[in-house]
C-alpha cells in the first residue's frame, strides 16, 4: 500500500512554523513546530502495511527549491524511503524549464506542485490570486513538463475548477493530481452540491486524477464519517482507477494517529469493491506517480 501524500521536514525547510504562531488553514500546529525526518514518518506508519510513499514538497524558501530535492534525494539514497519526488518550481516565469533543468538529475523526481489554490477568506490563500491557472504563461510553462515526463499536482478550490479545466486541456500531455479532492471547505448541502458539480465537470478531463487526503484540513480533527462521504462521492465521480489516498502527514498528526487516519480511510473505502480498493490504497499512485 501507497502513501502518496506525505511530507518530511526541517524547520528551516518552514518559515512559517517559526516564531510567533501564525493562522493557518488547518489550525494550531504548535505540536508539529520540531524537525520531522524519515525516522519519525516510518514509526508513524509502523503496521499500517504502506510500503512506498511520494514526497511532497513543503514549501521551503522558494530559492531553495533545489536543495529541497537534492536534501529528499539523500534521504531515499540512504534510507530507502521515499520513493518519489514532487519538487517545486515557479510556472509564474516567462520560461520554467531552467528550473525543471536543475531537477532533472534527481533520479525520484516524478513531478512538480505549485499551490495555485485561493479563496475569498484570506486565511485559505495561497496563490497571489484565484486565476492563475488561466494565465497563458503558466499554461504554456506547465506544458513544458510533458518533456521531462513529469506530472503536476494540482491544488485548486471548488471556485477554481473552471480555470483548472482550461488548464488541463491547455497541456493534454501533461497528467494532473488534483490535491485533496478539491479541497471542499463548505459542508452545507449547498456546499457539497456545488463541489460535485465542479468535481464532475474537471473529471471530464481525462488527464486528470484525484487524491484522497487532507480531509481533516478544515474541520481540523480525523472524522471517519467525512473521509467516508468524500471517499464514496469522489469514487463516483473520477472512479477509483482515478483515485489516490495520501495521509498528508505530518500536518494530519495534529490531531490524529498515522493509524487511526489510515484505519478511518479503510473503513470509509469497505464498501468498495477489493479491485477499487486495491486501486485507490496501491495500483493508481503506482501508475501515476511510475513507482
Amino acid at each position: 500500500m501507497i502513501d502518496a501524500h506525505h511530507h518530511i521536514w526541517l524547520q528551516k525547510d518552514l518559515p512559517w512554523l517559526l516564531g510567533p504562531e501564525q493562522p493557518r488553514i488547518f489550525g494550531s500546529y504548535r505540536s508539529i513546530v520540531r524537525d520531522y525526518e524519515i525516522d519519525e514518518f516510518l514509526a508513524d506508519i509502523q503496521g499500517t502495511g504502506i510500503t512506498k510513499s511520494v514526497y511532497v514538497q513543503a514549501n521551503w524558501s522558494p530559492n531553495w527549491f533545489v536543495d529541497e530535492a537534492a536534501w529528499v534525494q539523500s534521504v531515499a539514497d540512504t534510507h530507502g524511503w521515499p520513493h518519489g519526488i514532487i519538487g517545486y518550481a515557479n510556472f509564474m516565469v516567462d520560461d520554467v524549464r531552467p528550473q525543471l533543468d536543475k531537477l532533472e538529475g534527481f533520479a525520484l523526481m516524478r513531478g512538480i506542485r505549485q499551490q495555485l489554490h485561493w479563496h475569498e477568506k484570506p486565511m485559505y490563500r495561497f496563490a497571489p490570486h484565484g486565476d492563475v491557472a488561466r494565465d497563458p504563461r503558466v499554461q504554456k510553462n506547465i506544458a513544458f513538463l510533458a518533456q521531462y515526463g513529469w506530472s503536476f499536482d494540482l491544488q485548486v478550490f471548488p471556485d477554481q475548477m473552471d480555470g483548472a479545466i482550461e488548464l488541463a486541456n491547455a497541456c493534454p500531455d501533461v497528467t494532473f493530481i488534483l490535491q485533496h479532492a478539491g479541497m471542499l471547505t463548505d459542508l452545507s448541502a449547498a456546499g457539497w452540491d456545488h463541489w460535485r458539480g465542479q468535481m464532475t465537470k474537471l473529471a471530464k478531463c481525462s488527464n486528470v486524477v484525484t487524491k484522497l487526503s487532507a480531509f481533516g484540513t478544515f474541520v481540523h480533527r480525523n472524522d471517519p464519517a467525512l473521509i467516508a462521504d468524500m471517499i464514496r462521492e469522489t469514487v463516483a465521480i473520477f472512479g477509483a482507477k482515478r483515485c489516490m489516498f495520501g495521509s498528508n502527514f505530518p500536518i494530519e498528526k495534529i490531531w490524529t494517529s498515522y493509524a487511526e487516519l489510515f484505519a478511518a480511510f479503510q473503513k470509509g473505502a469497505s464498501t468498495l469493491t477489493k479491485p477499487q480498493q486495491k486501486l485507490i490504497f496501491n495500483d493508481t499512485a503506482m501508475r501515476v506517480y511510475r513507482l
